[in-house]
């Protein structure tokens, strides 16, 4: 099977890289990885010329427009990466009989549920980010294409821009950090994400008939300042800021997060497989940063 990957430098995307190739030696996938140089989304043309040329047999979309603050003031390049181009990868997905895997995110919802969001709750985003997201969405559904659209939350990981390299940075020049309290939602590793994309891609020649939305987080849930504790709460680190608790109101953005970004993953479970609890991913996930110093050393 020929895969083609967007994004491949992203977090997603480099954690998918190395998932991909372990998977590609056993079961013979040909991968296909372009980064934002080689096909940037933004480009419409370019993202239909690329299948067209390419013409794999599954396409991982892992490129996203993720800067959710400026979006509301580039809402214009928000949708056509996020909402038009995932719907002109599937429309040319249609064309030549491949299946698309797109990445989505909890920000679809405005966070007023009282309980975890579940797959078919009515999306109403707050933010500019959020609605070229759902866009993005309602493109491939529109397509028609054989499809998994795979609804993440607070993801992080080893590279990139994320929650985890952004305390650790912090944490090194400040003794005191404050954090917001009254979020709550599940930090998900970048590397879970992959591996599970693994088992989505195991059940290829069935996503004709699991085609749809599926949420996929770690298990459990926290605030942004208790997922600050537990970072700082590692017993290699050798730094550990104090922290304060403050309200959303208290640290202002330009865009509106949901206050409740927990996402229900029982479909996921039982139809590919589940996530660990978010506490015990990242302590490999740190477990992981601190075996590897160069790494974590460029990514701060």
């Amino acid at each position: 099977m020929k895969i083609l990957l967007t994004g491949k430098n992203g977090q997603v995307g480099q954690a998918l890289v190395q998932q991909l190739q372990l998977q590609s030696r056993e079961e013979r996938h040909e991968l296909v990885a372009l980064d934002r140089a080689q096909l940037d989304l933004a480009d419409l043309d370019a993202v239909r010329r690329s299948v067209r040329e390419i013409r794999p047999d599954l396409i991982i979309n892992a490129a996203a427009y993720t800067a959710v603050d400026q979006a509301e003031t580039d809402e214009a390049l928000a949708q056509r990466i996020n909402g038009e181009a995932p719907g002109v990868l599937a429309e040319e997905a249609g064309k030549i009989g491949a299946a698309l895997i797109h990445y989505s995110t909890d920000y679809v919802f405005d966070g007023s549920k009282a309980g975890a969001w579940l797959e078919d709750d009515v999306p109403t985003p707050l933010s500019a980010y959020g609605r070229s997201k759902l866009a993005g969405e309602l493109a491939i559904a529109k397509a028609g294409v054989p499809h998994v659209i795979l609804r993440t939350s607070w993801v992080y990981g080893m590279a990139g821009k994320n929650f985890l390299l952004t305390m650790l940075r912090l944490g090194q020049s400040r003794s005191e950090l404050s954090i917001v309290a009254d979020q709550i939602g599940a930090p998900t590793w970048s590397h879970s994400i992959a591996q599970a994309t693994a088992e989505v891609i195991k059940q290829a020649s069935r996503i004709e008939e699991q085609s749809g939305i599926y949420h996929l987080s770690a298990g459990g849930s926290t605030s942004w300042y208790g997922f600050a504790q537990q970072i700082f709460a590692h017993p290699a680190l050798p730094f550990h800021p104090k922290l304060h608790p403050i309200s959303t109101a208290d640290y202002p953005l330009p865009a509106k997060r949901p206050h409740n970004s927990v996402l229900d993953t029982t479909k996921f479970q039982h139809t590919f497989c589940s996530l660990p609890q978010w506490d015990e991913a990242l302590a490999e996930c740190q477990q992981a940063l601190e075996t590897d110093a160069a790494h974590i050393l460029k990514a701060l």
